[in-house]
């Protein structure tokens, strides 16, 4: 059941663009007016971020955004940076649907255009990235879930089978709640 919920899922699912860093880099030494835009969290992108590349949270990625970045053209190319790619992605089929037929994903994120050797800025932030945060808050539950199962009440194991199951679905799916939720805490909205 699981294998054709995913087959269903992934086969009518339209991948975005890619593109990888240095072409990125190449294609802005000759139009530095290119939109980057790096979706995500903002203690994120303070901490490190790709030198073009302006901040515009997933949560918040929508035409009207876009076009608060001074990115008015739809017909335009908009390239999409996260971590490594999961979250541009997402971004990427939301523009889209929205009619931005050219939004492009950077394969690899920040994380490649670091690795390439392109320039970067260096934040003052601490912030654990995003991903980081969800293994954190996922591994604690399923922890204390498993705790209170032994200690307190049997009942208590449901929440370990709980989180494990929206981690399956968060693979399958591509989207995590966990994560959005995450995002929208304050260390991450600095």
């Amino acid at each position: 059941m699981l294998v054709v919920a995913y087959a269903r899922f992934h086969n009518h699912a339209v991948k975005p663009a890619a593109l990888s860093a240095p072409a990125l880099a190449a294609r802005l030494a000759t139009n530095a007016g290119l939109t980057v835009i790096d979706v995500r969290t903002p203690g994120e992108f303070a901490a490190l971020h790709a030198a073009p590349a302006r901040n515009l949270p997933l949560p918040d990625v929508s035409p009207a955004a876009l076009t608060a970045l001074g990115h008015t053209d739809p017909e335009a190319p908009v390239y999409v940076l996260c971590q490594s790619g999961q979250r541009a992605q997402s971004a990427c089929s939301r523009l889209a649907a929205a009619g931005f037929a050219q939004a492009t994903v950077v394969t690899g994120g920040t994380e490649a255009w670091t690795a390439a050797g392109l320039p970067v800025v260096h934040g003052h932030t601490r912030a654990i990235e995003l991903e980081r945060q969800v293994r954190i808050v996922a591994g604690v539950l399923v922890v204390l879930g498993v705790a209170l199962a032994r200690t307190v009440h049997p009942g208590f194991m449901w929440l370990s089978g709980f989180i494990g199951g929206g981690l399956v679905f968060a693979g399958i799916t591509g989207f995590c709640g966990m994560g959005l939720l995450l995002a929208k805490a304050p260390w991450n909205r600095a």
